[in-house]
């Protein structure tokens, strides 16, 4: 019972994968959300300190946790090129 618990987050997992790999970027209205929603670096790691010394817990860098982190960074990609290429839009705020 537990592998097929297993097997059926890796299929879900992967067929999340496979369309957000998939997506095509056509319109300039969804391509500026995207660019304000995902955001454009990992987010550090952080030590939660008791005083100066006692780490009390650690959080590891945020796209190490999410299991879309590299499928999602693709996908602001296609749309930031997207808006530069087709749109003709300056992208220097969404870098």
């Amino acid at each position: 019972m537990q592998v097929t618990q297993t097997h059926r987050k890796t299929v879900v997992f992967s067929s999340i994968r496979r369309w957000l790999d998939r997506t095509e970027i056509h319109n300039p209205r969804v391509a500026n959300w995207l660019c304000r929603l995902i955001p454009s670096q990992c987010p550090f790691a952080r030590d939660i300190k008791l005083g100066s010394d006692r780490i009390l817990l650690h959080i590891p860098p945020l796209c190490k946790l999410n299991p879309f982190y590299d499928e999602l960074m693709g996908l602001r990609f296609r749309a930031l090129s997207y808006l530069a290429d087709e749109c003709h839009q300056d992208i220097t705020s969404y870098i």
